[in-house]
């Protein structure tokens, strides 16, 4: 019987993206790699625990849930999160960015400073810049004014990014414009904190980081991992979290949040396909890796 892999989730390296496995493994995607893998028969999604903690119950968890987590175990995680305002005593400094990604769609958010852009990678921003840098209590308060004074919101649904990565603006500087402009009227404002320190407007644009140019429209996105399924298909572009992979049948595109939790296995003839859903648009020995 083949050797089952569990997936920890897609991590964003200096590289490029890659696919993180309990054990410390990682694999590297690179645009045209072969994606294949299929459920173990009889498989079922357990939780994967919190803060690097296995859940004690090893609980069963819903094939469509992004956190992969038991409710007790989601709580856990969440007790020292920034995202959770339940560490407003970090000393670490903060940056506030503006993220865009796609038409009408930015949003403000702050990472820590020392994690550079990799926040602005996992969640799939196509152009980003600096807003300014301080204290967690002052970015936060930056980030409420611009949500107050602009209606600039901190969250954008995954399903509204995913509907337009194949019809962006096809230059950098168009990509850039509301983030731009909406730098300047961010610095207008009256009520900044007076420790957080301003940056200059300055684009960064991720559509070669996420293999985005010429991306074709998507024909399905999976909706869950059941026992059993697999997938197949080469890697057309990744973009936070998720896999825009060429199949049989056309792009289809993988959450890979999904498949945390699961036994993974070498896909093979014969398989049923994992379950799609139509995508959304705006117009027998041990391995050295699953693939």
């Amino acid at each position: 019987m083949a050797q089952a892999w569990r997936c920890s989730g897609l991590r964003w390296a200096a590289g490029g993206p890659e696919l993180g496995w309990e054990g410390g493994r990682r694999t590297a995607l690179t645009w045209g790699k072969r994606v294949a893998f299929a459920v173990e028969e009889g498989g079922v999604r357990t939780c994967v625990g919190a803060r690097g903690h296995a859940c004690p119950v090893r609980a069963v968890v819903s094939g469509r849930s992004a956190g992969a987590r038991c409710e007790e175990c989601a709580r856990l995680d969440r007790a020292h999160s920034v995202a959770a305002d339940t560490l407003a005593d970090d000393p670490r400094p903060y940056r506030v960015y503006l993220a865009w990604f796609g038409p009408g769609m930015v949003k403000v958010g702050i990472t820590a400073e020392q994690r550079g852009p990799a926040r602005l990678l996992e969640q799939g921003a196509v152009c980003f810049t600096w807003l300014g840098t301080g204290p967690l209590m002052a970015a936060r308060r930056t980030e409420e004014l611009l949500r107050a004074a602009l209606r600039v919101p901190d969250r954008i649904p995954y399903a509204d990014k995913r509907a337009v990565r194949s019809v962006l603006p096809a230059t950098a500087p168009e990509r850039a414009r509301e983030v731009e402009e909406l730098h300047a009227r961010a610095l207008a404002l009256p009520g900044w904190p007076e420790s957080l320190t301003p940056a200059p407007c300055d684009p960064v644009d991720h559509v070669p980081a996420f293999g985005l140019a010429q991306l074709p429209p998507a024909v399905g996105e999976v909706t869950e991992l059941v026992a059993g399924a697999a997938l197949t298909g080469t890697l057309a572009a990744a973009a936070g979290p998720d896999l825009h992979l060429r199949t049989a049948t056309g792009v289809v595109v993988l959450d890979t949040r999904l498949m945390r939790g699961w036994g993974l296995i070498p896909a093979s003839d014969g398989r049923p396909a994992l379950p799609l859903r139509p995508f959304r648009t705006s117009a027998g020995t041990a391995q050295d890796g699953l693939f």
